[in-house]
């Protein structure tokens, strides 16, 4: 197998996780938005709907990532995206709230939060925008 096509496997892959991850995510926003707004920073105004615009954006974020014409876009809305939750993640730790299945010690927060940038660069790579750590060969 090529290394051309090895890399389009290995991102077809990621991009059809990820698609999954953030739709499940997005129907959890809109199913049960009470863990999401006790998470969510108290700086963040009109909470209840910006947890439901979130969950909207990871749904069609989601779609548009395994959709072709929409994948660059999708990768970088999904990155500014994880960009943009981190606070709640981190309010999340700081202030040890406990939400069901999730942990509340810093053997979850301390993995959950140093893969936050790790979500951003999946989220580029999968859309094709970056190739690093895996660089293509000429």
């Amino acid at each position: 197998m090529t290394t051309a096509l090895h890399d389009d496997n290995v991102r077809a892959i990621m991009r059809w996780l990820m698609a999954a991850f953030y739709a499940a995510a997005g129907i959890a926003h809109l199913a049960i938005p009470e863990p999401f707004l006790l998470i969510t920073p108290s700086f963040v105004p009109f909470a209840p709907q910006v947890i439901l615009l979130t969950g909207l954006c990871e749904l069609a974020g989601s779609v548009a990532l395994v959709t072709k014409p929409m994948r660059r876009w999708a990768g970088i809305g999904l990155a500014a995206y994880a960009v943009c939750v981190w606070p709640a993640n981190f309010k999340h730790a700081i202030d040890a709230i406990d939400l069901p299945y999730l942990g509340s010690s810093w053997l979850y927060h301390g993995p959950r939060l140093a893969f936050q940038p790790v979500l951003v660069w999946w989220a580029l790579y999968s859309a094709g925008l970056t190739d690093w750590p895996w660089h293509r060969k000429a």
